[in-house]
């Protein structure tokens, strides 16, 4: 099942301790970091890969204990620190993690919208489809913008593993956040991901997910479905500005959760109209006269 911006599991919650080291196949560890709450969920998912060299990726919120925590898990020196997007809770620490390791930083740059995290500056920005070889592992990068303009996913092809910050979560689907957010690319990111021979996910919060393919199905179909919602909606209401439509379309969101579901309500709207399905004027929408529920 997948929901917008609602319950993290418990079962996911108790899996995921900050500050533990699990183990998710050779290679390929994961380190939760002490941000939990409503929009990170249990915290933020550290991975470390390699045996020999270390490639971190998403090093998280600026948190001195989290940094300890990677710091003695690497068991190894640290080479890289690799960045799947620039929200403020999963590239802060990029920083201070390559000044203490000499690690070169990978990543695309912040978009100027105000919600990203500005210190953050890459030494090498990844092509769509390069393959970096980082010391023992080899990671396929596949820009997937949606969330945010510059999300990367990557992919480990030995292990079928694909890393994807928050263009994938478990158990909920991600805040898209206009104007960097787009609808229309998120959706046509998780058509990108259908080409690569992944099985199991490792999302930038929540647990590892087995069975990749079916949970993108998943996703895809929720996202569609709440898009027919809100036709539907608008449909009933001939017209609504954002306040009046999101409890409407999100009746199934506690209401506390409302200021973000309806971002991505924005994002929906905002795809529709550029398809000519619906229009706005002065904050006001409503279904073109020709488009269907």
């Amino acid at each position: 099942m997948i929901a917008d911006v609602s319950c993290w599991s418990l079962h996911a919650r108790s899996q995921l301790t900050p500050g533990k080291t699990i183990t998710l196949a050779q290679g390929v560890r994961r380190i939760v970091a002490g941000n939990a709450g409503m929009m990170t969920g249990p915290g933020t998912n550290t991975y470390l890969l390699g045996e020999r060299e270390i490639a971190v990726v998403d090093p998280g919120p600026d948190d001195s204990r989290h940094l300890e925590s990677i710091l003695a898990a690497a068991g190894a020196p640290i080479r890289w620190v690799v960045v799947t997007h620039t929200h403020r809770d999963h590239s802060p620490l990029t920083a201070e993690l390559a000044r203490r390791s000499g690690a070169q930083v990978i990543g695309l740059p912040p978009p100027r919208d105000g919600r990203q995290d500005e210190t953050f500056v890459p030494h090498r920005q990844p092509a769509d489809a390069e393959r970096l070889a980082l010391g023992d592992c080899e990671l396929i990068a596949i820009h997937t913008p949606g969330h945010a303009s510059n999300c990367v996913c990557y992919f480990l092809e030995r292990e079928r593993l694909l890393i994807t910050g928050d263009h994938v979560l478990e158990g909920v689907s991600p805040v898209i956040l206009p104007p960097d957010g787009d609808m229309t690319a998120y959706l046509s990111s998780i058509d990108k991901l259908f080409a690569y021979d992944f099985e199991k996910i490792a999302p930038g919060h929540g647990d590892l997910m087995h069975q990749g393919k079916q949970v993108l199905e998943a996703l895809r179909a929720h996202r569609l479905a709440r898009e027919d919602k809100v036709l539907r909606s608008l449909a009933r209401l001939r017209e609504a500005n954002l306040d009046a439509l999101t409890p409407v379309v999100y009746d199934d969101v506690p209401a506390d959760r409302h200021s973000w579901a309806r971002l991505t309500l924005e994002a929906h709207l905002i795809k529709l109209a550029r398809q000519a399905v619906v229009s706005e004027q002065n904050g006001i929408w409503q279904l073109r006269p020709s488009a269907g529920t």
